[in-house]
């Protein structure tokens, strides 16, 4: 399980059930730097329960990253891994679920431990 003092959040459960998938949208959608970031982060809410700082960050993100917000500026790598993808996929199904999980968990989460989620992602619209 997880190796922290106090009970895991929602978002720290989802990411247990979510692994493999998780992995596989980042790699997708954002390639191999993707990847290692989640990989990071796995790490993180492994052994930490906070959800601020650089955690909220990139879980914010990442939820960008699954939301596919940065798929049409063709400055970024995001648009050419998009491009890749058949929009015929059952990829995108499942990328777009794990989307609204991650927010419905990452909400739950602040909303318990008395944090402003919406605060992060302000800084990023």
């Amino acid at each position: 399980m997880f190796d922290i003092p106090t009970a895991p959040t929602r978002v720290h459960y989802l990411f247990q059930e979510n692994t493999e998938a998780l992995q596989n949208a980042a790699l997708l959608l954002g390639g191999p730097l993707w990847l290692k970031r989640i990989q990071n982060l796995f790490e993180t809410l492994w052994t930490e329960n906070f959800l601020h700082g650089r955690v909220r960050r990139e879980i914010n993100a990442l939820h960008r990253l699954l939301t596919l917000v940065h798929v049409n500026d063709p400055s970024r790598p995001e648009a050419a891994y998009f491009k890749a993808i058949d929009p015929m996929s059952p990829h995108l199904e499942e990328i777009s679920f794990l989307a609204y999980q991650l927010r419905q968990a990452f909400e739950e989460a602040c909303y318990d431990k008395g944090l402003d989620c919406e605060e992060e992602e302000r800084k990023y619209e």
